[in-house]
């Protein structure tokens, strides 16, 4: 029997649209909750939430925002939300690539973190992905200067595609140099659905990249 969907938030409701974010800006939007100014922490595609909401308990003077495109997965993750102390989190249902253009300005995160998204892997489909030129050259403009890029995958080939993206970017260099990627990450925390990967025998690839300091200018 499939479950009903509950609607009700049992607490502060910490969803925003980006109508709300280009009127009054993410300082407003966190309000008396965090002081300004603030470099944003931003996870695109928080999937059922464990990881972001992890990040945010450990930190909880730092700004996150949560980006999904699943209604369904931003309500589920407000409720979870409204029912913790949590004042530093705010979420977003838009598609990534939008968020990127519309909501989030020209140096203004700290920190991008890109976990399992999908790798659309039949080769017909690989347009699909996330990670593409375009959408490099957002996420590298909207970075502080010294701001990372962290991006995780089971899958080698959207691996080898995102280290050649990503690569490519000027205002862009890899950390793991001369790797491509690392397969373990010490003290990362692992999302729901890399415990099941990992159940699987799937071997996991993370990127990490920075935004090279003094480099380029809002595009």
């Amino acid at each position: 029997m499939t479950r009903k969907l509950r609607y009700d938030i049992p607490g502060p409701d910490w969803r925003c649209d980006l109508e709300q974010v280009a009127t009054r800006g993410w300082g407003p939007i966190f309000g008396a909750d965090l002081p300004v100014p603030f470099a944003l922490v931003v996870e695109i595609g928080f999937g059922r939430g464990e990881f972001l909401m992890d990040l945010a308990r450990r930190d909880p003077k730092t700004a996150f925002v949560g980006v999904e495109v699943s209604f369904k997965r931003v309500l589920k993750m407000a409720r979870r939300v409204a029912a913790t102390p949590l004042r530093n989190l705010r979420l977003v249902q838009a598609p990534g690539e939008v968020v990127l253009a519309q909501g989030l300005s020209s140096r203004s995160v700290g920190t991008f973190w890109v976990n399992f998204p999908d790798p659309w892997p039949k080769k017909r489909h690989a347009k699909k992905r996330f990670v593409r030129p375009e959408v490099a050259a957002l996420l590298a403009d909207r970075l502080v200067a010294g701001g990372t890029i962290e991006a995780a995958t089971d899958d080698r080939a959207y691996a080898e595609q995102m280290d050649e993206v990503f690569s490519a970017e000027p205002l862009l260099e890899n950390l793991h140099a001369p790797a491509h990627w690392l397969p373990e990450v010490t003290g990362r925390t692992q999302t729901g659905y890399e415990q099941q990967w990992r159940a699987q025998g799937r071997p996991m690839h993370f990127l990490s990249y920075r935004r090279r300091d003094g480099c380029g200018g809002p595009r």
